[in-house]
């Protein structure tokens, strides 16, 4: 494979399907990354969005089914997984979270399992749905994603919705002036009424940075992580294409980085569900 075409088929890969209103198409699809880029900020990912939402439904057909056939009895393959799942996560969230909320815990079982599921479309080979999308489109062209969580925007929506949720516990917790006192009263203070007016710019500078700072990493963890695999499964493909030899070694390699990404795409479920719920536990905390 020459350079040029090594490069664009990389380039193919990493562009989502987008649809949006393009200053000369209208409301189309882009056929190339510039109409993508002309399309502007309000341009939709169809396929992060069409993954997310099938992932999400088989997230709940598979825990609804174990539901509805669970028993007290000996339990089955798929109530057994789901049991392990639920108690996994009801220990973590006990161990972790100091409050009272109902919602916390099946909040967290939801962003495990489904952003689990997200990162696990990663370990399918680069190129079987793209090409079967290809070629029920009959489109070659056409730009078709299936890792939600290797683009920035499903992971900003998510820590976003999390973000949500801690500003709005923050305040029914601790009150609007308990939420705007960790702002501006911590980290610095003093008895001095003066000195401690003085102070306020500079809490709310740092505090406002830490807050606005946990979303931004929840999300740029995630997509980081699952972009670097999704890229170095990307370049492997490349190999299968220099020949017999560099084929071997590419099958080789592929094995060796599916095995290790296994390890990766457990570990970024659990952190995002582990940093969701100290959050939410350091919203619930009305320290006076």
């Amino acid at each position: 494979m020459a350079a040029e075409t090594a490069s664009g088929y990389i380039q193919h890969h990493l562009q989502n399907m987008t649809y949006g209103l393009h200053p000369v198409n209208g409301w189309s699809f882009a056929h190339t990354a510039q109409e993508a880029k002309e399309m502007g900020f309000w341009a939709f990912h169809v396929d992060t969005l069409g993954w997310s939402v099938v992932l999400g439904l088989i997230f709940i057909f598979l825990f609804r089914a174990a539901a509805k056939k669970a028993t007290s009895g000996q339990p089955g393959g798929l109530q057994n997984f789901v049991e392990v799942m639920v108690e996994f996560v009801d220990n973590s969230v006990k161990e972790t979270f100091h409050g009272r909320n109902p919602l916390i815990a099946p909040l967290a079982l939801t962003i495990f399992v489904w952003v689990f599921l997200m990162n696990l479309m990663d370990l399918v080979p680069v190129d079987w749905l793209p090409m079967l999308a290809a070629k029920i489109a009959g489109d070659e062209h056409l730009f078709f994603r299936v890792v939600p969580t290797t683009d920035p925007n499903a992971t900003l929506g998510l820590s976003l919705s999390v973000f949500a949720l801690i500003i709005f516990y923050s305040i029914k917790v601790k009150g609007i002036g308990g939420f705007l006192g960790e702002l501006t009263l911590h980290p610095f203070s003093s008895k001095n009424v003066v000195v401690q007016a003085l102070l306020v710019p500079i809490n709310f500078l740092l505090e406002f940075v830490t807050l606005v700072a946990k979303p931004v990493s929840l999300a740029l963890r995630l997509f980081g992580n699952l972009y670097a695999g999704e890229l170095i499964f990307i370049l492997i493909a490349v190999v299968f294409s220099a020949g017999w030899l560099l084929g071997l070694f590419g099958i080789v390699l592929q094995w060796a980085w599916a095995v290790f990404h296994i390890l990766i795409i457990v570990l970024q479920a659990f952190i995002f569900m582990m940093l969701t719920i100290v959050y939410l536990s350091m919203a619930h905390e009305d320290n006076h």
